[in-house]
């Protein structure tokens, strides 16, 4: 019985998405960029994840950096599977850690944005978005991997 990978791959097609918005994000963060929205109201990236605000870093390190890097290392997962049989074993395993983890950091990121900064990004909006896909196609792929272990099982049985 053999198991399709398209949760994985398009995992790895919204990694390429991600690492682009994260760098995006990481460039504003550092000055890079101009003003990419304009403040209004609840839609304000600087204050977000500007230069100047008071979240947009953990210490020295930016949230855009953390998030660029999850992304990378959610690519190289996805790709060395394909050249190294261990990371290919424990794939579903891997890849619900990692995505849960960039899940439950974003959440955390959310939850700032709402109920302490007063104010959201768009482009941060979208990083969790892809994040929560990532997460959700993680699943899928753990229960499909089961399903097929299961019946394999039940075929060894029925022999």
């Amino acid at each position: 019985m053999r198991i399709e990978k398209w949760q994985i791959r398009f995992i790895q097609l919204l990694a390429v998405a991600g690492m682009l918005v994260a760098f995006f994000l990481y460039l504003f963060h550092e000055g890079s960029l101009v003003g990419v929205c304009s403040a209004s109201g609840w839609d304000d990236c600087g204050q977000v994840s500007g230069p100047d605000a008071p979240y947009a870093a953990i210490g020295p390190i930016p949230v855009a950096l953390i998030g660029l890097v999850g992304y990378v290392f959610i690519f190289l997962l996805t790709w060395l599977q394909d050249w190294l049989p261990i990371i290919e074993d424990y794939m579903p395993e891997l890849m619900i850690g990692t995505t849960a983890l960039a899940f439950l950091f974003t959440l955390g990121l959310t939850g700032l944005e709402l109920f302490v900064i007063h104010a959201i990004c768009r482009y941060c909006v979208i990083s969790a978005v892809i994040v929560t896909i990532m997460f959700a196609l993680s699943v899928s792929y753990l229960r499909e991997v089961n399903q097929a272990v299961a019946g394999r099982e039940q075929l060894a049985i029925g022999d």
